[in-house]
């Protein structure tokens, strides 16, 4: 079984991050040089306070809100979120993911943050996991 810490070697770089005192305008600018979907929102000694995704983005500008220059972060960040350990499976994780409807979680070791896997990194680990269990199958019919 692939652990997180296998997925984020593999992902390699480090998590998508802003300070809590960013606007959103800044974040989504964020996560539009950097390709990703959301950016985590760190705290001073590395722990996640929170995060900002592109489908947060999509409620604000639907409410009505839209002066993203001037808006906080950490006003709009989604706090109440989930954390795994690097020595968590992929499965764990997708199980959690799927039950929770989260498509990003963030990887806490000792208080700090180590990387953020998303649903995408973990459904081509989990197929990579069974192509290899898989020609491991048909090497032992074979022989």
């Amino acid at each position: 079984m692939m652990q997180l810490k296998e997925v984020l070697k593999n992902k390699g770089g480090e998590p998508v991050v802003v300070p809590e005192a960013s606007t959103v305008a800044s974040a989504i600018r964020t996560m539009n040089a950097k390709r990703v979907g959301s950016v985590m929102v760190q705290g001073p000694g590395g722990e996640p306070m929170g995060i900002l995704t592109e489908r947060d983005m999509i409620r604000l500008y639907a409410d009505g809100e839209s002066d993203f220059e001037t808006m906080l972060v950490k006003d709009w960040m989604t706090t109440n979120i989930y954390v795994c350990k690097p020595g968590d499976t992929v499965g764990e994780a997708l199980t959690v993911m799927t039950a929770k409807r989260f498509r990003h979680i963030p990887v806490v070791e000792d208080g700090r943050m180590v990387g953020v896997v998303s649903i995408g990194d973990l459904v081509k680990a989990k197929l990579e996991e069974t192509a290899v269990e898989a020609q491991a199958l048909r090497e032992y019919i074979n022989s």
